[in-house]
């Protein structure tokens, strides 16, 4: 009977640290008054985009980011040593839009570098302080993606957009998305709090001089990723941060359509997440485990009947708050579509968690060694 006590109270204490994170963050992304965009002010605008052979992205998405209705900005796309037919598109690019400025680099047998120097290149070659980004493959939802992402920026450093998947059919469109909309939805919470830890290279924007002040990548150049994460991590603080929900600021891109790139995009994403501020870290590895474990000792206490009625009252202190939190959550970034399926995915969500860190453990002694 004790040992029954036992694993019921620790049961009791990892819903409770997943119901702190859900009391103190998650409602605020679903039911907390945004803020209004500022409009008042339309500051001049550098959008930066680095691709490498990206040429059949940019034929498709490019038109969409030079047609910003806004008064004033200016787009850089860093054509980071491609070998298809990137130039001659550009070039005719260039002469249809006066505000658009190509930057070419060139392969260097001596001097590899990655997608963190080609920003970097982009960022010094703005001729305005506040800067946007995005990727080649990414399409904002409006023309009006530039004018709310930037009547964010009074009084901030800082904007923090989102960015959802493409809906297609399949089982795996519908995880990535799901995942897609769990990152979003920690990451948003948190900073809506004052508590940033990262952002989103297909929808970010911060000020050049906040760039600089903090010597750029050179903290995390050595690393592939990280050029929005880590930089956001390292740059952000309780007061310079704003984050920008208004639907016409959203910027779409394709998920990956094949197990492999996901599995291989993950990778990339939780690699990073070792460089975080310690205390990003802990607050982060808690609400993964005590997630994890909700379910593990859950469904372990349920499936050997011990004191089922007390454990399907502990649980659902964490499942019908998340009821109307991912319900509204949902609809706020609009993939209403997946929470009739909530529980299936949050529960794949949260049991796949260790399966990424033994990968991410597995590549990174593969890779340093």
């Amino acid at each position: 009977m004790l040992v029954y006590i036992v694993f019921i109270s620790f049961f009791g204490l990892v819903t409770l640290i997943q119901l702190y994170y859900i009391l103190k963050y998650y409602w605020r992304l679903a039911f907390k008054a945004l803020p209004i965009a500022n409009q008042a002010s339309l500051l001049p605008v550098s959008i930066i985009i680095a691709a490498r052979n990206e040429s059949e992205n940019l034929q498709k998405y490019l038109d969409s980011i030079l047609q910003q209705d806004y008064p004033n900005f200016e787009v850089i796309v860093v054509n980071d040593c491609s070998y298809d037919n990137s130039t001659d598109l550009l070039k005719g690019y260039k002469e249809r839009y006066a505000h658009l400025k190509v930057l070419e680099l060139a392969e260097d047998d001596r001097f590899k570098h990655g997608k963190k120097f080609a920003i970097t290149l982009g960022i010094k070659s703005a001729q305005y302080e506040h800067l946007l980004f995005t990727d080649a493959d990414c399409m904002p939802v409006s023309n009006q993606w530039l004018r709310n992402m930037q009547s964010f920026f009074e009084g901030k450093e800082i904007v923090l957009g989102y960015s959802p998947f493409e809906k297609s059919k399949g089982i795996l469109n519908r995880i990535a998305r799901f995942e897609n909309f769990q990152t979003a939805l920690n990451y948003l919470s948190f900073a809506l709090k004052g508590n940033t830890y990262m952002g989103v290279g297909r929808n970010l924007a911060y000020e050049k001089s906040l760039f600089f002040k903090h010597k750029g990548f050179a903290s995390h150049m050595h690393l592939q990723s990280g050029d929005d994460d880590l930089f956001v991590n390292q740059a952000a603080t309780k007061s310079n941060v704003s984050v920008c929900l208004h639907p016409d600021s959203f910027v779409y891109t394709p998920a990956k359509q094949t197990w492999s790139g996901y599995f291989i995009q993950k990778l990339r994403h939780y690699g990073v997440g070792s460089e975080y501020k310690k205390s990003n870290r802990i607050a982060i590895t808690m609400q993964s485990l005590s997630g994890m474990l909700f379910y593990i000792v859950g469904i372990t206490l349920a499936c050997l009947n011990i004191m089922p009625i007390y454990v399907a009252a502990i649980a659902a202190l964490r499942i019908l708050p998340l009821t109307f939190i991912y319900f509204k959550a949902m609809k706020r970034l609009q993939v209403i579509d997946l929470y009739w399926s909530w529980i299936i995915q949050d529960f794949l969500y949260y049991l796949f968690i260790p399966f990424w860190s033994l990968l991410v453990l597995f590549s990174s002694k593969k890779r340093w060694n």
